[in-house]
């Protein structure tokens, strides 16, 4: 099981409770804070605001990738968060990611100071994002998805999601090592919500454990998603007590890294579990 992850100037000390990279969206349509942090000010209070709370990096986002998301060009992408990632970088010493399938905008949030590319794609959506990654050390981060986002939930498709989720992670990691990109930089994502169904990402978060075969961090993204309420068949179900749910199960299962909105009580629910032998 992968004990750290190596980013483009620092090294992140991964075991024991998972670490929580703190979602930011800087985004007008984003599915559960679209619009609430498009002014800078607001976006880099709300990024201090979860520093304060505990939270171990920060993941800057400027283009929505919930199902049917409409693209965004990176020079607007550029605009809303490279103000946000100059910003945070300077005022607080946890890394900052940036979530972007686009080689252009890694590129000047590295510049800016990002330690982190969260490529949805799975540096698969533009030719020049391997390069930008491997030229500038910065730790990476592959998810799985099946079609687009614009397309993901129309009918996803699986004869075994684990097994075949696992498969294609294998194969991105397999890629970036022949590329020159180190294994301790990376990270992989199984792409909760991400073309897949109520049944498939529950699947995927019973069998989180399998990953760690993969020999790299295992970072889970199930904050808020729509499979709660889905599964508790409650539309007015509370999302956060639903992530804190799922955060137990991948905290027992050893997932190193939790991708989630709501920093202060996953990680007030991470501690109490641990006090009380949640965590062997």
């Amino acid at each position: 099981m992968a004990d750290h992850w190596t980013l483009r100037s620092e090294t992140l000390r991964l075991g024991g409770l998972p670490r929580l990279m703190g979602i930011l969206n800087v985004t007008p349509d984003s599915f559960s804070d679209g619009g609430r942090y498009l002014d800078p000010a607001a976006a880099i209070a709300h990024g201090l605001r979860l520093v304060a709370e505990g939270a171990d990096i920060l993941d800057v986002g400027g283009e929505s990738t919930r199902p049917g998301a409409t693209p965004v060009e990176a020079q607007e992408e550029l605009r809303r968060v490279i103000p946000v990632i100059d910003a945070l970088c300077r005022r607080t010493a946890i890394p900052v990611s940036i979530d972007t399938s686009k080689a252009a905008v890694a590129r000047e949030a590295i510049s800016a100071g990002a330690q982190i590319v969260n490529d949805v794609t799975a540096l698969r959506g533009d030719p020049e994002m391997m390069g930008v990654v491997l030229e500038s050390g910065a730790g990476v981060c592959v998810m799985h998805v099946q079609g687009t986002p614009r397309t993901m939930q129309e009918h996803p498709t699986y004869q075994d999601v684990v097994g075949e989720v696992a498969a294609l992670l294998r194969s991105r990691r397999d890629a970036l090592l022949s590329a020159g990109i180190a294994q301790d930089h990376i990270a992989l994502d199984p792409g909760i919500g991400f073309g897949k169904t109520v049944e498939h990402n529950l699947a995927l978060l019973r069998n989180a454990w399998r990953l760690h075969e993969l020999g790299c961090p295992v970072l889970v993204g199930p904050s808020r998603k729509s499979f709660i309420p889905k599964v508790l068949a409650d539309k007015q179900a509370d999302l956060i007590a639903g992530t804190i749910g799922a955060a137990l199960a991948l905290a027992r299962q050893g997932v190193q890294v939790l991708r989630v909105h709501d920093v202060a009580p996953v990680r007030q629910a991470l501690l109490l579990f641990e006090s009380a032998g949640g965590i062997a």
